[in-house]
């Protein structure tokens, strides 16, 4: 035999002939080929309902928080004499839990404490009249809450209530709008750069050096805009960046090491975590405690609601109550990098499958 007609043959018998599908490659009749494994008419009926399912959630998640806004356990201080602030508190606590009522000895007591981030304000009660303490730059929305209730309680009983700013918001935004609108484009950016670094195809130290290095620079320009050119922060520069690249490392080291352990599904289930939940339930227009409950508690325990709360105290109240939302950010930071960083169980099985597949037959 010659040997063009050995190669034919050869070819034939193996399948590998020009314009000759090999026998277990071909598929049988009716089977779904592997990108689409699920019928037609299956994912037709699964776009019509999921669909629908998203916007509910996510009008559920941004429209009930808002709805549904009202002090819960607002914590408030009252100081002066003991029988005048007995009286202060029972008429406080006849408005159905709204307030959380803080002793303090005096005026001075009372001011460390809105500082401190102790209580949103404080009544301060003296011969010449009762005195409101407020804190815009804590809460607008608090302040404008409580000075309607201490003067409509004060109007009652024929007094004049004066009311003092102890913490005034920045002039720019007084109504704290522009702070309550920057929550989005942070979890935005997290869910972002985690979701890159997950398509992109990098991986363990790679990843982590991209989160961390685009987290650095959206705190930069994220404090450049609204510190140095908006001007609604107040606080020191590089404290502001800090805040602000903490909360987005966080978000994207949530989202990547959620994609690590889980594959794309958990692109889906960070987005749902961050954008869905921790965006409305951060509480940075209002405050935690003007949400019902437990989406307020549930939202400072999540990336977005804890970097707001970080970020209004480092600018505002010099650090003060600042704690505690840097350790949560820290947490879910240390946990998206870890899992990144070991590959999570479905690389690594993956890896050796990719390792024990044949390469293509050295040609001879």
């Amino acid at each position: 035999m010659s040997a063009p007609s050995a190669a034919s043959t050869a070819a034939q018998a193996t399948g590998t002939g020009t314009g000759t599908t090999p026998a277990a490659a071909t598929p049988s009749t009716g089977a779904a080929t592997p990108g689409h494994s699920v019928p037609p008419g299956r994912r037709m009926v699964a776009i019509v309902v999921l669909v629908p399912l998203v916007a509910a959630l996510a009008l559920w998640a941004f429209a009930w928080p808002g709805a549904r806004t009202a002090p819960r356990d607002l914590p408030l201080g009252v100081a002066g004499p003991a029988a005048a602030v007995t009286q202060v508190e029972q008429q406080l606590e006849q408005r159905d839990g709204a307030f959380e009522i803080h002793r303090y000895a005096d005026e001075a007591a009372a001011r460390d404490a809105i500082e401190g981030r102790d209580v949103y304000g404080a009544v301060v009660v003296s011969p010449a009249g009762p005195k409101l303490l407020t804190a815009s730059a804590a809460s607008p929305m608090v302040a404008q809450l409580l000075q309607q209730a201490v003067t409509e309680q004060a109007a009652q009983e024929g007094a004049r209530v004066t009311t003092t700013d102890v913490v005034a918001g920045p002039a720019n935004d007084p109504r704290g709008a522009v702070f309550g609108s920057s929550v989005l484009p942070l979890a935005l950016a997290g869910t972002a750069s985690g979701a890159m670094v997950t398509l992109l195809g990098l991986r363990r130290g790679r990843a982590a050096a991209a989160l961390i290095g685009a987290a650095a620079l959206v705190g930069a320009v994220a404090a450049t805009l609204a510190d140095s050119w908006l001007g609604v922060l107040g606080g020191h520069w590089w404290a502001e960046a800090g805040a602000l690249g903490l909360a987005t490392l966080a978000v994207g080291a949530t989202v990547a090491g959620l994609a690590a352990l889980l594959g794309r599904a958990g692109l889906g289930l960070g987005a749902l975590l961050i954008v869905f939940l921790g965006n409305p339930f951060a509480g940075a227009s209002s405050a935690p405690q003007m949400l019902p409950e437990p989406a307020g508690a549930l939202g400072q325990l999540l990336p977005p609601g804890a970097g707001a709360s970080l970020l209004r105290s480092v600018s505002f109240f010099d650090g003060a109550g600042a704690l505690a939302p840097a350790l949560v950010l820290t947490a879910w930071a240390v946990l998206g990098l870890t899992a990144i960083l070991l590959g999570g169980p479905r690389e690594r099985r993956t890896r050796p499958a990719e390792r024990r597949a044949p390469g293509p037959s050295p040609a001879r």
